[in-house]
């Protein structure tokens, strides 16, 4: 464990997109450089220390040290000042909003920063390097057997629509039941899951969504499942035939990219996230006016309405994120940060 390179923290137990990004990577830079995670959450196949022996690794050389949350920011500096821990600190962030004043603090005190938009870049106020998010295409990939698959997931046949991720406001979860309410009864073949929970704090908003549903008799068409296994959301891509990706505001915002490499063309919001650079409107997928339930139910109708191009989209959608969006060249370039830090650690310098 001596001889670790690159140590990526993952401070928080439940499934989240920083956490997701970490188990996306790791497989692909283990084969680039000598890195490791530590924290709870992640698979037991990561390369991976326990948090407990990070201050005890020896201090003859230089590690990188890769937060992407506040607290793993704090860890790092904790770890580098007070522990006196020979360690470049780097954060990424996706946020596209002002930052407070305490994370202002922490960025001013990392070693290098990288953004995974310009916009998310633009509100650092100091040097980054813009890296966006790639897929693994050989994880995500289209189903040889979407019937069969339904069928060992539990999952209704028909037309099936897919939104991912937590269920609260932010995430459009309201937008897409009302899109529901509007559209399905005009398609009577087509359902609509949700994966992902709702903190205690959200509950209420998930209980409002539900009771729209059934005043509108739709309850048995449009499914909450709940937080599922990393491994059964994978495969829940595959079985769709839509995706929808409604959210109000998003760092980044991977699910549509996800969904397009298993074959599923996407709806998402102009200006949110990375969504723009993602879909190419008309062709993989629809990009729509965001906070906007009428032109969702709009996206979502043509779409329906023609189940061949529906079809050809999600061809048009894998064939996208194969030629532009392929996690590889994502892990490369971060693999390139990592070692002009652990250069100039060598060499003396500072940035």
């Amino acid at each position: 464990m001596q001889d670790i390179e690159v140590i990526a923290p993952n401070l928080k137990h439940s499934l989240s997109g920083v956490t997701t990004t970490v188990i996306r990577l790791l497989p692909i830079q283990k084969h680039m450089i000598r890195i490791v995670a530590t924290g709870p959450g992640l698979p037991d196949d990561l390369p991976h220390i326990r948090l407990i022996k990070t201050p005890f690794l020896s201090n003859r050389k230089v590690r990188v040290w890769h937060a992407r949350r506040n607290t793993e920011m704090l860890m790092g500096l904790f770890l580098r000042n007070v522990l006196r821990r020979n360690l470049k600190l780097l954060f990424t962030s996706a946020a596209q909003r002002n930052h407070s004043g305490f994370t202002k603090w922490l960025i001013s005190k990392m070693d290098a920063l990288i953004a995974t938009t310009p916009q998310a870049a633009s509100f650092l106020e100091h040097p980054a390097t813009v890296i966006m998010h790639g897929v693994n295409t050989e994880l995500f990939h289209p189903a040889e057997d979407k019937s069969a698959l339904r069928t060992k997931l539990g999952l209704p046949d028909g037309t099936l629509i897919g939104c991912f991720g937590r269920i609260r406001p932010q995430k459009g979860v309201d937008l897409l039941v009302d899109a529901a309410i509007e559209v399905l009864p005009n398609y009577l073949d087509a359902s609509i899951v949700f994966t992902g929970r709702a903190t205690k704090e959200f509950e209420s908003f998930q209980q409002e969504q539900e009771a729209k549903l059934k005043a509108a008799s739709l309850s048995d068409r449009v499914h909450f499942l709940g937080e599922r296994p990393w491994e059964e959301i994978v495969e829940t891509y595959r079985a769709l035939d839509l995706f929808v990706a409604p959210a109000r505001h998003e760092g980044f915002g991977l699910t549509p990219l996800e969904a397009m490499a298993s074959g599923v063309p996407a709806i998402a919001c102009h200006g949110v996230g990375a969504f723009s650079a993602q879909i190419k409107d008309g062709e993989t997928g629809r990009l729509i006016e965001k906070d906007n339930a009428a032109a969702l139910s709009d996206a979502m109708a043509q779409m329906l309405s023609d189940p061949d191009k529906l079809t050809q989209s999600g061809q048009a959608a894998r064939q996208h994120v194969e030629q532009n969006f392929r996690i590889e060249g994502e892990a490369e370039a971060i693999v390139r940060v990592y070692r002009s830090l652990l250069n100039k650690g060598e060499t003396g310098q500072s940035d």
